[in-house]
């Protein structure tokens, strides 16, 4: 290189978005790993794995401004905050009646799972997510 500044390549916001893609796939597989478990009775993974999702997408979130991935990280942190929400106003349930808990539970987790595989299908075609 001779040092001429006309050498620099600036990264087109799509580029940025392609290289967002595999940072999005690694959330998208431990939100599906932890929504899946949450499904299926006694299959529970850590709560680490969802949190080491979100913070991935909280960390990233700003890299993909401007880009279709945007759509995908704030889908993905929007779900976690949901679920939490949801799981915690719903959580009294459980220790006044077993069944409604369970009920409740059982739906909150397969709304997750249907985010998340639906955040997975639209970044599967390079689309940003709709909300």
């Amino acid at each position: 290189m001779n040092g001429n500044r006309n050498d620099i390549i600036d990264i087109e916001p799509n580029q940025r978005a392609d290289n967002l893609k595999a940072v999005g796939w690694v959330s998208y597989i431990l939100h599906l790993i932890v929504a899946v478990a949450a499904v299926v009775p006694s299959a529970q993974p850590s709560i680490a794995l969802l949190l080491v999702a979100l913070v991935i997408d909280l960390v990233k979130r700003s890299d993909a401004e401007g880009t279709w991935q945007a759509s995908h990280f704030s889908w993905r942190i929007r779900s976690v905050i949901w679920a939490g929400v949801l799981y915690v106003v719903t959580s009294p349930l459980w220790l006044l009646f077993l069944v409604p808990g369970w009920i409740a539970w059982g739906l909150i987790s397969l709304w997750f799972l249907y985010r998340i595989v639906r955040g997975m299908l639209a970044m599967s075609k390079g689309q940003p997510v709709d909300a």
